[in-house]
């Protein structure tokens, strides 16, 4: 039994597998949303975005249309950002057993709408599989697209 799990984690090291705890998968979801997917949009950076969604990658935005991982690489080479933030708050995110993981949260962008700021709520949440020992998205969907009300200090 001893040479069984010997040979096993011989042969692990040998591909290049590494098993990463549940902390350091959590610390590279939460990487993955709050900033780097972010970035690639920002920074406009297709080869960010093309490591981060798998091949199968498919959204459905909160109109209900469907996007695929080559449609989503074409929109941030050809628009570039105007907001003037950005950022994401995860208030799910859950790993599984067959190394899938559903992370869910809150996106607020601000943006200057004339002589106003203007702050847009949105609801996402993402699947992530983990292949090869790297953590990519397979699907996105939004909702609950909502301006927040003006803030007092504006």
């Amino acid at each position: 039994m001893r040479i069984s799990r010997w040979w096993t984690l011989v042969a692990l090291i040998l591909c290049g597998t590494v098993v990463a705890s549940p902390a350091e998968d959590r610390e590279a979801l939460r990487q993955i949303k709050e900033v780097d997917w972010p970035r690639a949009y920002r920074e406009q950076d297709t080869q960010l975005l093309d490591r981060l969604l798998a091949e199968e990658f498919q959204m459905i935005d909160a109109e209900g249309a469907w996007s695929t991982k080559a449609a989503e690489i074409d929109y941030i080479r050809k628009n570039k950002p105007t907001y003037e933030s950005f950022r994401f708050a995860i208030k799910r995110m859950d790993l599984f057993e067959n190394n899938t993981a559903v992370v869910a949260g809150t996106g607020l962008i601000t943006e200057k709408s004339g002589d106003r700021r203007v702050v847009t709520e949105y609801q996402s949440t993402n699947i992530f599989i983990k292949r090869a020992g790297r953590w990519q998205a397979i699907a996105s969907h939004v909702s609950g697209v909502k301006e927040q009300p003006p803030s007092s200090k504006e």
